[in-house]
C-alpha cells in the first residue's frame, strides 16, 4: 500500500537530513549531469554516477520503459555496463519480462513524483491510490532490487523514462531517510539527465517542426476522443459533418497521423485535449 511521505515510516523534521539534501544539490552538479551532445553522453552519466556513489547508491537508467533500451555513450556502449558498474551482475536491461512485469515500472506509468519501494511498498510524498493495485508478490525478483528510489521521467509523445538509485548495502531495506535527503535532488538529476540524453539522441521528428491545430480541430477531437461519430458531433456543433471530417482530416495530417484513432492519441499527447475526461 502507498503511503504518504511524512505519515508513514518516511521522518521528518530532520536537520542533518536537510543539510545533506542542500549540500547535495548544486546548479554544478545539475550542468553536470546535463547531456548537450553525443560526445558528452559518457561524462554526463559518470557525474550522474559519482553523485549516487556518495550518497551509497547506484544507478540504473532507462529513457524508455516500453521496452529494454537503455542509455548508450557516443560509441553505442551501455553506460550501465560500462559507467554505472552493473557488470557482472544481473543485466536488467536484457530481462524480457523488465518492462511489464517489474513493480518498478509499472509504478512509473502512475506517478510522476519520486518514490521509494520495497517488498512491503510504496511510499510518496503524496497518496496515489493507483499504486495500491500494484501487485508486490516476489517483489525482489520482478524487481531485480531489495528496495530502491525511483524517479519517473515523462517526455515528450507519451515516453516514459525511469531512474532508480539502488543501495550498494544490498542488505538495506528501509530508505525512508535516504528519500528524506536525496530524493528531490535525485529526482532534478535523473531528469535533466535522461531529458537531455533523450533531446540528443533524437534521430527523428515526431512531428512538424509547425504543427499548430486550429480552435475547430481541438474541438471536433475532443468530442471524438469521447466516442462521439461524425454525425454526433456535426449536431452538437450545429456544424455539417463534411465539415467535422474536414476538421479532424486537417488534423491528422498536422499530427502525421494515419488514421482518426492516432490523431486523437496524438493530439493528448501534445495536451490539446484530455483523454480523463
Amino acid at each position: 500500500m502507498s503511503k504518504r511521505f511524512g505519515l508513514a515510516r518516511v521522518p521528518t523534521g530532520k536537520p542533518q537530513a536537510d543539510q545533506r539534501r542542500w549540500i547535495l544539490l548544486t546548479q554544478a552538479r545539475i550542468d553536470a549531469v546535463r547531456v548537450s551532445s553525443q560526445q558528452d553522453i559518457r561524462r554526463a552519466a559518470e557525474a550522474l554516477h559519482n553523485i549516487a556513489m556518495e550518497c551509497g547508491m547506484r544507478v540504473a537508467p532507462a529513457h524508455d520503459i516500453a521496452g529494454r533500451r537503455t542509455p548508450v555513450d557516443a560509441e553505442g556502449k551501455i553506460l550501465a555496463e560500462d559507467v554505472f558498474g552493473w557488470s557482472g551482475e544481473k543485466v536488467w536491461w536484457r530481462s524480457t519480462r523488465i518492462a511489464l512485469d517489474s513493480p518498478l515500472t509499472s509504478a512509473c506509468r502512475f506517478e510522476s513524483e519520486p518514490f521509494w519501494v520495497s517488498a512491503e511498498g510504496f511510499f510518496t510524498r503524496q497518496p496515489n491510490a493507483y499504486l495500491d493495485s500494484i501487485d508486490l508478490t516476489n517483489f525482489e525478483h520482478r524487481a531485480m532490487t531489495r528496495a530502491a528510489i525511483v524517479v519517473p521521467v515523462h517526455l515528450p509523445f507519451g515516453q516514459i523514462g525511469a531512474v532508480s538509485f539502488n543501495p550498494l548495502d544490498k542488505t538495506k531495506l528501509d530508505l525512508s531517510e535516504e528519500f528524506l535527503a536525496y530524493g528531490d535532488a535525485f529526482g532534478i538529476y535523473a531528469r535533466t539527465f535522461i531529458g537531455t540524453y533523450v533531446h540528443v539522441m533524437g534521430s527523428t521528428q515526431a512531428l512538424p517542426p509547425e504543427t499548430r491545430l486550429s480552435k475547430r480541430e481541438v474541438e471536433c477531437l475532443r468530442w471524438a476522443a469521447i466516442g462521439k461519430t461524425d454525425l454526433e458531433i456535426s449536431m452538437i456543433m450545429s456544424r455539417s459533418r463534411a465539415t467535422i471530417r474536414f476538421h479532424i482530416h486537417n488534423a491528422s495530417i498536422k499530427l502525421n497521423a494515419v488514421n482518426r484513432s492516432q490523431t486523437v492519441f496524438k493530439a493528448a499527447q501534445l495536451g490539446y485535449i484530455s483523454l480523463n475526461e
